[in-house]
């Protein structure tokens, strides 16, 4: 036994005390952490890429109309989320608590999030991105911005001078990707409208399921909010906008389908891992790292999709960015190691 009372064993090395695995096991999880975070980013620019390769495809290119493509893309995709989320919850024996869930406070919190953020949410950006391409994705990613402004409003948490000056970043990255327009984009200000229109439903989404999603078992949280999101859209916003001709001729295409559910396995990983992050090294560094999806986003369609490559949506996307990640956390954060 040493001075302070740690045993020594044979050859002189002292174990590890509590203290010491406590800071191990705290390591692992930061580690982890930014690891899903990093990785929520990634997949939802994937995810952003393939819903606009599957537009590329018959019926969805020359469908009329500015809502029922997007919609009918929006329902496919979270829909197909939900089954994949379903699979693996009914593998993993947590079926069952789909329909537990739904009838706790939490679960109810988790609905009116899902309506938030898929129909409304997910449908103005898939809208935002027909119009307005690459340039509505760093956009949106002001979600994090109006995340902070809901909070100061309605759980009066007062934003700080760093949290106000990533707001005011936001706003002027969103207005150097609007300082030139591209050319052919005749709803090109309104494709940016609708991006706008998604960050601020992402922004109360965020406020209202962090909440349910603390309560729920992440990936029961994230398959209810995908699956609600998709029926909503399939049976209710689809008919509504004229897309039920549509919705079959995509079905019956069967190539554009695949891209979808290519597209919606990454929108699950995206939500549970973003998730994930939130609940190991909180919602604030798990929100910097997952609006990382503005720069893969534009950087994947610039990439496969010849998106044009400006200076104003380059600059503007990472000035958002930077934008973002302060608003959410101090970037000092990410480098500190836990006590």
């Amino acid at each position: 036994m040493n001075g302070d009372g740690a045993v020594v064993n044979a050859k002189g090395a002292i174990p590890m005390t509590a203290d010491d695995k406590m800071k191990l096991v705290g390591k692992k999880f930061r580690v982890t952490g930014i690891t899903t975070g990093l990785i929520s980013g990634l997949t939802y620019g994937i995810y952003t890429t393939l819903v606009l390769v599957a537009g590329y495809y018959e019926p969805l290119a020359s469908a009329v109309g500015m809502l029922a493509a997007p919609y009918v893309c929006s329902g496919l995709n979270d829909l197909f989320a939900g089954i994949w989320l379903t699979i693996y919850n009914a593998k993993c024996g947590r079926l069952g608590e789909l329909g537990r869930s739904l009838n706790t406070f939490p679960g109810k919190m988790i609905v009116l999030g899902s309506l938030l953020g898929g129909p409304i949410a997910n449908g103005a950006y898939l809208v935002g991105l027909a119009m307005a391409g690459a340039y509505a994705i760093p956009i949106s990613a002001t979600c994090s911005l109006f995340g902070a402004i809901f909070a100061w409003i309605f759980l009066k948490q007062k934003p700080t001078k760093r949290v106000v000056a990533g707001m005011m970043i936001c706003v002027a990255g969103a207005i150097i990707i609007n300082w030139v327009k591209p050319e052919d984009s005749p709803n090109f200000t309104l494709g940016i409208i609708c991006a706008l229109i998604a960050a601020v439903s992402w922004g109360l989404e965020g406020m209202l399921s962090s909440y349910g999603g603390a309560m729920i078992d992440t990936d029961v949280a994230v398959n209810l909010r995908e699956l609600i999101s998709g029926v909503v859209d399939l049976v209710i916003i689809v008919p509504l906008v004229g897309g039920l001709a549509l919705l079959g001729g995509t079905m019956a295409a069967g190539l554009p389908l695949l891209w979808l559910a290519a597209a919606g396995l990454n929108a699950a990983v995206s939500f549970v891992c973003w998730y994930k992050s939130n609940s190991t090294v909180g919602c604030a560094i798990g929100m910097s790292l997952n609006v990382t999806y503005a720069f893969w986003g534009v950087f994947f369609c610039v990439l496969f999709l010849g998106q044009a490559l400006t200076p104003t949506i380059v600059i503007g996307s990472v000035v958002i960015v930077l934008g973002a990640i302060l608003v959410t956390m101090n970037p000092l954060d990410l480098f500190r190691k836990g006590e």
